[in-house]
């Protein structure tokens, strides 16, 4: 409940008119006091009062003086001096209604939601055994016992769109869970998010970003953007007191970085401060076809839409146009998300064509909706191209150069 002080400002500034009718009113109750009954007069100011608060939320009598309180009829002139004697105020606050507390909603066990994510089944071991091993070095420490120092700073290395984000949230609730982070929070910070255009300015926006993520993690993509060039003493300033927070906040931060595996493997080795501090590595490889489909129907099932069983290969189609027309630039499972968004665009233009659309209708992806008709069938006839070229590199074995390699043992024999 708001104190009187700051009721009576809103009072004067909102409902202060509305009083003073009450007031003028009292001086015409005077005048005809004579004339009208005490139980007609009561009414009519109790009325004014109900009025007053429901517009206005309170005991509109807190604004009003004894004096106009007796004039009104609300209260006797024995009464207001028997307060006065007992010290009582003359007006009580409304009692405050009960609130009903919302339960928290329980947040699902990471782990399970790690399990959830579509494929990365080697990333997922790799969690898992990370895992494992802190839980264990701090049940050791908790029981008096030496443990293994271990960093819990991490590297991430892949492609766009290969779920390096999500499972650093993951992460981050993983720790907290085990006990070796107190809050477990991800904050996702870039070059642009950490590197200021003026001399000193970049320590404290690094220092604002870290202090933000004391009790969590510092997830910071395309980190070897921070060196790029030997020249840049901004990002040269960000990455040292980057290393400086990792040091001092040791127990209660962690840092994962993340990026392209060439560029982020450069970046790690051109320091000695961040090679010693970041020797963990995740490889986060592409997704295959069958798992990008499984990503495409993921989002389709999570925003209430179905696919027509017609319009089925030729999604997998473009899912294979897409991946193969962009190999080194593809975006994965980003990539899909543009590609779902595109098609419920084109749904969207559908449907609302239509007279009267029910529900079935705004579910359903119909052919019509990937494409027009002769750029499907294009590439249709182009993700079926791409997988002849693709087959014999998928074929080749390491057996076919069995002979050339005993022949060359043989040679030196």
């Amino acid at each position: 409940m708001a104190d009187k002080k700051y009721l009576k400002n809103v009072y004067d500034d909102f409902f202060g008119p509305v009083i003073d009718g009450v007031r003028e009113g009292i001086k015409e109750t005077k005048k005809s006091r004579a004339a009208a009954s005490p139980e007609a007069s009561l009414k009519q100011a109790e009325d004014a009062l109900q009025e007053a608060r429901r517009l206005f939320g309170q005991d509109v009598k807190d604004f009003l003086t004894e004096e106009e309180l007796v004039s009104m009829g609300l209260k006797t002139e024995e009464k207001a001096e028997d307060e006065k004697k007992e010290g009582t105020p003359p007006a009580q606050e409304a009692p405050k209604e009960a609130v009903q507390e919302v339960p928290e909603k329980e947040e699902p066990d990471p782990m399970e939601t790690l399990d959830e994510l579509i494929g990365l089944a080697d990333i997922k071991h790799d969690v898992k055994e990370l895992m494992d091993f802190v839980k264990i070095q701090k049940l050791r420490k908790d029981q008096g016992l030496k443990s293994v120092p271990v960093s819990l700073h991490l590297v991430f290395t892949g492609n766009p769109g290969t779920g390096k984000t999500t499972v650093a949230r993951i992460i981050a609730k993983l720790y907290k869970k085990i006990g070796v982070l107190s809050k477990g929070q991800l904050v996702e910070v870039d070059r642009s998010g950490l590197v200021a255009g003026y001399v000193g300015q970049t320590a404290l926006k690094c220092q604002d970003k870290i202090k933000e993520a004391m009790g969590g993690v510092l997830f910071i993509d395309e980190a070897y953007a921070l060196t790029g060039d030997d020249r840049d003493t901004f990002g040269q300033e960000a990455v040292d007191t980057i290393l400086k927070a990792m040091e001092d906040h040791r127990d209660d931060l962690v840092v994962i970085v993340a990026g392209y595996t060439a560029p982020m493997e450069k970046f790690i080795n051109s320091n000695p401060g961040l090679k010693s501090r970041f020797n963990k590595y995740i490889e986060f490889p592409d997704y295959s076809i069958d798992e990008l489909e499984a990503i495409f129907y993921m989002n389709c099932s999570r925003y209430d839409y179905k696919v027509d069983e017609e319009a089925k290969p030729h999604i997998r189609a473009q899912i294979v146009a897409r991946k193969f027309k962009q190999l080194e630039n593809f975006a994965n499972a980003r990539e899909v998300r543009n590609m779902f968004e595109e098609i419920i665009t084109n749904q969207a233009r559908r449907v609302s064509t239509l007279e009267n659309p029910t529900a079935d209708d705004m579910m359903l992806i119909t052919i019509d909706d990937l494409m027009e008709e002769g750029a499907l069938k294009k590439a249709d006839e182009e993700a079926q191209a791409l997988l002849k070229e693709e087959a014999p590199a998928v074929q080749e074995t390491p057996a076919e150069e069995a002979p050339a390699e005993e022949a060359e043992d043989k040679k030196e024999e």
